[in-house]
Order: structure tokens, then sequence, then C-alpha cells
């Protein structure tokens, strides 16, 4: 199987996933976005030692579940005409970055990672959303890289062939093709990763990614379910269905997301769909109805990522969120009568510069109140070219205290919630192993862990989408640990 991306691939609920060196794997927390310096690209299901002759090309991602997925369709366009994606960064004739420009630290990585690449010497194509956002301080580092915008992606083949020619491109302008039914190298063979659109409707103040990405364009739910259907016989077992905004989709082709987890469902075969984050403005209309789905289909895990952001409605306006505290939780209440299990993933910003003490009590009162499954902690940071850059900052001596205040009540809370897990008995899909337990996934897209020495006590043995029956026995960290029975 294609270990490229990393083999321990993780879906962080926020929608944050480091790529890095398997032996030194760690996943990005909400302040501690740590970076391997020689993280783990893509391999390629021959050794790329075989074909000598061959252009071999080294690609590692950062971010989001939809950067990875551009990292699998870049890998699967590039492998179709001919070249060879090492797993050996010394083997490469070209490095291939894909970035992410999420927080300020994240984009300090990024611009280390870019300087890291250049000392090569080695043609280097810059993806992901920091061409779109800081295409000048790219090209202060490294003069001759080539760049490819996250809407780019069609123009893969000719930016590669033109970069190992020693010519720079830079393709920062939005494609009419779709993301779609293109050629793709997973990075795990069992999740199959599909973008549903590119970009939002929202204008949120301290957001960059809607520089990057622009306005929302969705694909066609034909196209989507084409895709799932290839997925599927090829063997996944997980869907992620993923976008800038999950919520939002299809209100620019006269549909919407319900009809489209109707139509996903549709589809032959044993596999469970993860829905992507959505916003709360989006779902005000349609909560009925998704709630429905949820109980209706047994292929959608029962899991929401709805970002709150904060518990205060000025602080809310200053985001320009467009949606009230009152409406959030109304939505998580109303889905929490009807799916009592159900898994909720929720993000909060604190230190925004308009956040007075009583407004970040105010987002306690709310974490207390809807007990999250997850929570996305972030500091607030001002980004290049939003609204909120323009802002006055607070001291970062209050947002620290806040931010370790925020982690130890959410914590508290958490603990409480995983608590309802315990003793829970049915069946876990593996979707990872490491090297001395195997992670898995059970309908709520609960994370539960089972120690090798579990199977091999009783003479069983386990592959990745196996499904094996588990009893919660405790936690560890943030998974589940499970037994077989």
């Amino acid at each position: 199987m294609p270990s490229f991306l990393s083999r321990n691939l993780t879906p962080n609920l926020i929608q944050n996933i480091s790529i890095l060196k398997k032996n030194n794997s760690k996943i990005i927390s909400s302040d501690n976005e740590n970076f391997a310096k020689t993280p783990e690209g893509y391999n390629n299901f021959n050794d790329a030692s075989v074909h000598k002759n061959l252009k071999k090309i080294w690609i590692e991602s950062y971010g989001c579940s939809a950067n990875v997925a551009d990292a699998e369709i870049i890998a699967g366009i590039l492998k179709k005409n001919g070249y060879v994606i090492t797993h050996d960064p010394k083997n490469a004739e070209l490095n291939f970055i894909v970035t992410c420009s999420v927080k300020d630290v994240t984009e300090h990585r990024m611009l280390y990672r870019i300087e890291e690449l250049s000392k090569t010497k080695k043609p280097l194509i810059v993806g992901g959303c920091l061409p779109k956002t800081i295409s000048s301080k790219i090209e202060k580092i490294n003069p001759t890289v080539s760049m490819l915008g996250p809407n780019s992606i069609d123009k893969t083949l000719e930016t590669v062939t033109s970069a190992l020619n020693g010519t720079k491109t830079i393709h920062l302008t939005d494609s009419i093709e779709n993301k779609i039914n293109l050629p793709k190298e997973r990075s795990n063979p069992i999740v199959g990763i599909i973008e549903i659109g590119s970009g939002c409707l929202s204008e949120c103040s301290f957001c960059q990614t809607k520089i990057a990405k622009g306005w929302l364009t969705s694909y066609r739910i034909g196209d989507i379910v084409r895709q799932i259907t290839t997925d599927v016989l090829q063997g996944c077992r997980e869907i992620w269905l993923t976008s800038t905004d999950s919520g939002c989709y299809g209100r620019d082709i006269n549909t919407n997301l319900v009809e489209l987890l109707k139509s996903c469902t549709k589809v032959d075969g044993e596999f469970k769909i993860r829905l992507g984050m959505v916003h709360p403005l989006f779902l005000s209309d349609m909560v009925d109805d998704l709630i429905k789905i949820y109980m209706k289909s047994d292929k959608i895990f029962k899991f929401l990522h709805i970002p709150v952001q904060s518990g205060s409605n000025n602080v809310l306006k200053s985001m320009k969120r467009n949606h009230s505290i009152e409406l959030f939780i109304n939505i998580v209440n109303k889905f929490r009568e009807q799916i009592p299990d159900l898994t909720i993933a929720t993000d909060v910003i604190v230190g925004f510069p308009t956040e007075t003490e009583k407004d970040f009590e105010q987002t306690i009162d709310v974490i207390k109140n809807i007990s999250p499954d997850t929570v996305h902690i972030s500091k607030y940071s001002s980004r290049e070219g939003t609204v909120s850059s323009k802002y006055k900052k607070l001291p970062s001596q209050i947002i620290k205290h806040r931010s370790e205040k925020m982690s130890k009540i959410c914590n508290h809370v958490i603990e409480k919630r995983d608590a309802f897990w315990y003793n829970w008995r049915g069946p876990m899909l593996i979707n990872q192993t490491k090297s001395n337990y195997v992670l898995g996934r059970n309908y709520a897209y609960k994370s539960i862990f089972i120690k090798k020495s579990e199977f091999s006590n009783l003479n069983l043995s386990y592959k990745l989408g196996d499904t094996v029956n588990i009893r919660v026995v405790g936690k560890f960290r943030h998974s589940l640990e499970g037994k077989l029975v």
C-alpha cells in the first residue's frame, strides 16, 4: 500500500493534519504545531529505485483534508504521466510542497520548510494556500520557485514539466475544471477523501483561507456520487466529504447538503461517510432534514463538526460569522435530542481582538452547556490581508492565560463525555496501524485503539478495513481503549 503523506493518517476534527516522518509523527494541536524537518512524502506501489530512467518526485502536504486530497490528486496525475513518486527525498529530482496558511505559526513553519527544500538546489513547486496569500514571501526565499494555487491542480503536469526543464511557472488563476474524478494516489487505502467543492459563502474577518480559495464552487452531485462509487469499488471503507465549508454546499447550483447526502448514501457497498466542517449559519434552514438523514442512514458517521468560535454575540459580530450563539446552541440541542450518542466537534478562538473577559466567560459557559466531544482551541493570530488584522490586538499574556484556562475546562468536559462510552460494545473499523496497537473508529467516529497483543493472544490476524467487535475499557490521551470481544 502507498505510504506517502503518512502511513498514520489521522483525521483531526478541526481538519489539521501534519504529514510527518513516520517514526516521528505528531498531530497538529491547538498551540503545538510541530513539523518534522524531514516530512515523509508520497510513496508508490513501485520502488523508485527500479525506475532509474524515470523522473522522481517528492511530495509533502500540510493542513486540512482538502490539502491531503489535493496532494493525492497531484501524485495521481504525475504517476499516470510516467513520473515516480519517491519515498526518499534524497532520490527526488523535484520537490513539491502543498502548504497551509491557517495560522501565523503554521505560515512560519511553511516558510521554514520552503527554505529547507530550497537548500537542496532541486526544482521546487509550492502549492496549497500560501501562493495565493503570501507569494512575495515565497519568492523572497527562492526566486526560482514555481507556484500552483489550490484551484489550479489541472496545471500540475505543465508546472512539473516546466520546472524540471528549468522554467519557472506560476498558476494562481482558478481553473474551470473541478477537482473530482481525477487520478489519485491515496495516502490511506481505505479512506477516500473527496472535495465536494471549493471556497465558501462567508467572509469571516479572521480567515485567510477565503483569500486563497475564494467564493463557493460546488461540484455536481452526480460527479461526487461517481467518485464515491469508484472509491468504494477500490476498497475504501471511509469516505470523507470535505470542503472549505460543507454547510453551504450546493447554494450556488440550486441544491444543498441534504440532497447530496441522500444521493451519496444510495451508493452500494460497505462504507461510512464522514461529513466535513459545517458553518452553523447554513444549517439553520435544513437542520431537521439533516437530522433525519443522519438517523435514517447507517452510511453516515454520527459525527458533526460545527465551529462555535466564540460564545459571545458581540465577538461573533466582530468575526463576521453572521450567526448568533442562540442559533448554534439550538442546532446542537436538536441534534443531541434526536441522536444522544452523536460525536460533536467544535472550534474556539481565544483572544480575538474584541474579546473581553465577559465574552470569554460566555464562551466557557457555552462549552459547558453543549458538552462537545472534541474542541480545537486556537489562540487568535493575525493573518495578512484579513479584516481583523487591522484590529488592536490583546496582550499576549491575556491570550495565553485564556488559552490555558479554556484547555483545562475543555479537557474536563471531554473526560465526562468520553465516560459515556465506557463498557460500550460494538464494531470498530480498523483504519490505522501503529507499532504496538491498531486504531479505528466506531459508528460515532470515536477514536479507539486496541493493543496488538489482543490479536496475537487470540491468534487472530487483522488488516486495514477489517471490522472487529470490541468493548471500551478506558481511554488514553485522545482515544478510547478497546478490548476484543
